[in-house]
């Protein structure tokens, strides 16, 4: 049953929480109208699809971004301004232990985790699918996308490989095509250039030469140009790294197979996608407690302090994070530790400073 404590702490945690949200989102899409009105006058998109398919979807998208930063704050500013009232001190003097303070605090943040790993795993990933398919037939009109030295293994036996590719133009150079059997090379098609053609879904290749192999025997083919038809598109090359926040958990788990199976290395992003999900909500526990130590002691600059405290605490996370997903997509850092790193080490932290938090 909730004490009278519980509810108060609760309502005011919740109530600043969703207060603070609601007002940065509005400032969020104020800003994001005003940088984009003259796309918007440009555009053949109607005042409902601005509305509906974009900035309902903006808004789900950064809510939930941000939530962690912003459950932060809403700890730093309700506890600073009980302590800097003396009501933690009359709370701890009637009695009450600083655990049973933090009771009704991780109720709370129990209650945030729960949605943002809804948001996270349900409704996200379908918002950010109409959000960016909005943003792709009317503000990014092409996407251009250059990669160097990309194989794929499109068929058992069967590698492609681009020296270089352009998204741009669905072009590669330096193309090569090899069939393999167990360990031997049985035939290799190279050619100069090679051209995705949409109508027909073949790729059109310029200069090129098969060589076809057959024990010690080896047969060669040159032509100017031919048409070949492979199960390779222009998709499998490289795309947007958010279209991952666009797809299911199941969509996810299959192009994260299906990239590990042609033995593309470029799955990272996804992974980490795919952790993020989970992780980042539970940074809200991590959040709760870091804000409720700090500023639960009452100190001499009052919440301005406590503000400026928790906000370098956060840029620290940030900055962590960052690093870590850096190193996860450059460094061969395993994906699943580099997402849960900040928030063991922040844990850490918190626990260090409840424990000097006034008892």
């Amino acid at each position: 049953m909730f004490k009278t404590l519980d509810r108060y702490i609760i309502r005011q945690f919740l109530g600043t929480f969703f207060f603070i949200l609601v007002v940065i989102m509005l400032i969020a899409v104020v800003f994001d109208i005003s940088e984009k009105t003259e796309d918007f006058a440009k555009m053949s998109a109607t005042t409902r699809e601005i509305v509906v398919e974009f900035y309902l979807n903006f808004v789900i998208y950064y809510s939930n971004l941000f939530s962690g930063l912003l459950i932060f704050i809403a700890v730093l500013l309700f506890t600073s301004r009980l302590a800097h009232r003396t009501e933690v001190i009359a709370i701890l003097s009637s009695g009450v232990s600083f655990p049973r303070i933090m009771w009704p605090y991780f109720l709370a943040a129990t209650g945030l985790t729960i949605l943002s790993l809804v948001v996270n795993h349900k409704v996200l990933p379908a918002a950010n699918k109409i959000r960016l398919a909005f943003e792709e037939r009317h503000i990014r009109v092409t996407y251009h996308v250059d990669q160097k030295n990309i194989h794929r293994e499109i068929a058992p036996g069967r590698i492609a490989y681009f020296e270089t590719y352009n998204a741009e133009h669905r072009t590669g150079m330096r193309f090569s095509l090899e069939r393999w059997q167990g360990d031997s090379l049985v035939e290799k098609l190279s050619a100069d250039k090679a051209t995705y053609d949409s109508t027909n879904g073949s790729w059109h290749v310029q200069d090129y030469l098969i060589r076809s192999l057959a024990g010690a025997d080896e047969h060669i083919r040159q032509g100017s140009a031919m048409d070949t038809v492979i199960p390779l598109k222009p998709s499998d090359m490289g795309q947007r790294w958010e279209t991952s926040m666009a797809m299911t958990d199941s969509e996810l788990d299959a192009y994260i197979a299906e990239k590990n199976a042609q033995g593309d290395d470029s799955s990272a992003p996804y992974l980490i996608e795919k952790h993020q999900r989970t992780s980042y909500p539970f940074a809200t526990y991590v959040f709760t407690l870091i804000g409720v130590s700090i500023a639960s002691r009452k100190v001499r600059g009052g919440t301005g302090l406590h503000l400026a405290a928790g906000v370098g605490l956060v840029l620290v996370y940030i900055f962590m994070m960052k690093l870590t997903t850096v190193a996860a997509t450059n460094a061969g850092m395993d994906p699943f530790l580099a997402v849960w790193l900040p928030n063991i080490l922040f844990a850490i932290v918190g626990i260090f400073i409840y424990r000097r938090a006034p008892k």
